[in-house]
Formats: C-alpha cells, structure tokens, sequence
C-alpha cells in the first residue's frame, strides 16, 4: 500500500508573450506583484510556431520565459492559472481580445506542467475547469519531448532554458533538505 505524503514544492515558471516588450514587461511585473522576484528572465524570443494567435493578438508577437525564486506545491496551480486569466482580461483590448498571453506551469524533478483550459487525452483535469499538460519529461540529465509537446517547447533553446531553470530548482531542493 501507498502512504501518501505532502508532494515536495515545485519551481514555478510562466510564458508570457504579446505583440510589444513594454506588456510583457508590465505583466511581468505584475506576476511579481502576486508570485514574488524571478530568479530567471529569458531574453525576447520571437513567438513564430503557430498562427493560433494571430486573429486574436496580431502579428510580431514577443515572448519571455520567467522563473519565480519562491516555490510552490503543485496542487496550486489551478489558482495560479485562474489569476494568470483575470491578468489577460484586465490587459484585453475593448473587444475583449487579449493584447498579452500568460502561461504558467511548474519544473519539478521529473517533468514540466503547464496550466490549461483546453482538456486532452494527455491532459488529467485539476479542478475549477484547469487541466495539467504534462509538457515535458526529465530522463538523461535533460527534458525531452513527448508526442503531444508544443512545437516551441521542443525547440532546443526551449529545452536548454528550462534545465537551466530546472537547474536552480534542484539547487533550491537541496538548500532546503539542509534547513530541514
């Protein structure tokens, strides 16, 4: 039999893109607001791997991953995306279109989850309508990609990011077993 135990803290991540750097910027420091500091900011990386988007938010569209310094448990990530939400209404056009685009999810040791609204067979709902994308996998000192993997998350630079953040999580993991 299995004993269950409270899961360790996860490494919160977001993507936030949109047509300008000044918005990201802004929600940016917005996510801040709720989540506290980034230890991780990516450069501007161009947002090209779908035209899924471009009705709604345009052209050019610029995107920047973010890393928050202070973990969380991976059961608040329903809540996370519900605030991640009302921040893409609050910044939405008067037609109601949204002018930035927030994603979150978490590292964990053994793999990347991203928050989403949209059920899948990949996808095992959490609660309040948000299901878990189980993005990637971490095997081979590395994450890899999986069939269902976003074609932006199986780029190399994506993948390089993400250990590198995964990098930090693991750090944190052990200077918090040593307080303990």
């Amino acid at each position: 039999m299995s004993k269950p135990r409270v899961p360790q803290p996860v490494k919160l991540i977001a993507s936030v893109f949109s047509q300008t750097r000044e918005l990201v910027a802004i929600v940016m420091e917005e996510l801040s607001k709720k989540f506290g500091r980034t230890d991780f900011i990516s450069e501007i990386l161009p947002f090209e791997f779908t035209s899924y988007y471009k009705r709604e938010m345009g052209d050019g569209l610029v995107r920047r991953f973010f890393s928050f310094h202070k973990m969380v448990l991976p059961q608040a990530l329903p809540h996370i995306k519900l605030y991640t939400n009302r921040i893409e209404g609050e910044f939405s056009d008067h037609s109601g279109n949204r002018r930035v685009n927030i994603d979150p999810g978490y590292i964990s040791l053994g793999h990347i989850i991203l928050a989403t609204g949209k059920g899948y067979a990949h996808r095992p709902y959490l609660r309040y309508g948000i299901y878990a994308d189980l993005t990637l996998i971490y095997r081979d000192k590395s994450f890899h990609t999986l069939d269902w993997t976003y074609p932006d998350y199986s780029t190399e630079e994506i993948i390089e990011l993400m250990n590198t953040i995964r990098r930090t999580y693991v750090f944190q993991l052990k200077e918090l077993k040593s307080r303990e």
